[in-house]
């Protein structure tokens, strides 16, 4: 924590598949900003500043069964970056939190923008995003580094292939997405042709990808240590869009049940990620163990759900770091990096994780 208050602009909603997700996040973040003792504004980018009412109440509504639908259209979507950045809140921000989550506000264009504007924000950079969003650059990068990732083929590929070079059932899922929006498992040749139009229809890159039975695990990074390990146990024979967010369709376990020398190396793994894919203050990882104890990342998260619930904050609970420290803590490493204010925080590798590396 810096000595003094910082004026922070929480960044959130915007107008991607997964704003409801944003909101939830954003309005969360601020809250505990707020109880960090920052001065913080919440700034929906399809709506401008929120009040404190409006706040509250997306804070309680949280994220719907399904994606939303018609979304408004995006401030940051205008080409008018003149007007964003005279918004009085931006202008005098000392920093901006993102809590966006998808599309233009998780694939590198708002980090491409804010620095052109010169403006200090959390989480990756433009290289960074654009890499951990893009699931299949993700995964030849991890590839030649010697990171385990399942098979995959991007495209448009017959059913045959897809049975022959993966097998069955095969994962389905968005390349560029997140949330796990439209994450299918396609069990047979007719749900992966019915998995085919639904990309034609939502003119998605697909990404199909050997599914590897075995346990789920995700490990967040803060700073350049991981977290402990969390295990996730879905309702659904996937870890869908309904049961990451809907009560009671998942369990998560932190820490993970898992011998030690797993846990390391899980761990160790995530750091390797966070680095390859040129990420910075947090992240999370995803694996799949399976059944002959083989770990496989299956993607990273530059942006990561930041509810009180969320996979990231629960990694941090476990190690004893409460969701207003590790909110404050992000906007630290942040201000650390770009220099905006001196801070009495040490570097971040000497952030206290129990059970990290």
């Amino acid at each position: 924590m810096t000595s003094d208050p910082l004026r922070i602009v929480v960044l959130m909603g915007g107008n991607s598949e997964e704003r409801d997700v944003s909101l939830a996040s954003g309005t969360q973040v601020a809250h505990a900003l707020r109880e960090a003792g920052h001065n913080v504004t919440a700034f929906d980018t399809s709506r401008g500043v929120l009040t404190s009412e409006e706040e509250d109440r997306l804070r309680d509504t949280g994220v719907g069964r399904r994606p939303p639908g018609p979304r408004p259209p995006d401030l940051l979507d205008t080409g008018d970056t003149a007007a964003f950045k005279r918004e009085p809140a931006v202008a005098d921000a000392d920093l901006l939190f993102l809590a966006l989550h998808g599309g233009m506000g998780e694939d590198g264009t708002i980090q491409a923008l804010l620095d052109v504007l010169g403006r200090p924000y959390t989480g990756s950079g433009m290289v960074g995003s654009a890499l951990a969003m893009d699931k299949d650059l993700t995964k030849r990068l991890l590839r030649d580094a010697g990171i385990p990732t399942p098979d995959w083929i991007v495209g448009d590929p017959e059913p045959e292939r897809v049975e022959e070079e993966l097998g069955l059932p095969v994962i389905v899922k968005a390349a560029c997405g997140g949330s796990s929006l439209r994450l299918v498992l396609a069990h047979d040749r007719e749900e992966v042709e019915r998995a085919r139009e639904e990309a034609t229809r939502f003119r998605d890159i697909v990404l199909w990808e050997r599914f590897v039975r075995g346990r789920e695990f995700t490990v967040g990074v803060v700073g350049e240590d991981a977290l402990p390990v969390g295990e996730i146990i879905p309702e659904n024979e996937i870890f869908d869009y309904e049961c990451k967010y809907q009560p009671g369709m998942a369990r998560e376990i932190f820490p993970a049940d898992l011998p030690g020398e797993m846990a390391r190396r899980l761990q160790r793994l995530a750091v390797e990620v966070h680095g390859a894919l040129r990420l910075r203050d947090f992240s999370r990882v995803d694996f799949v163990v399976d059944e002959a104890g083989r770990p496989w990342c299956l993607e990273a998260n530059a942006l990561p759900g930041m509810t009180s619930n969320s996979l990231l904050p629960k990694a941090a609970r476990a190690a004893g770091i409460s969701f207003p420290e590790l909110c404050g803590r992000i906007a630290t490493l942040a201000v650390e990096r770009h220099g905006a204010l001196e801070s009495d925080q040490p570097p971040a590798r000497n952030l206290s994780l129990q059970g990290g590396v």
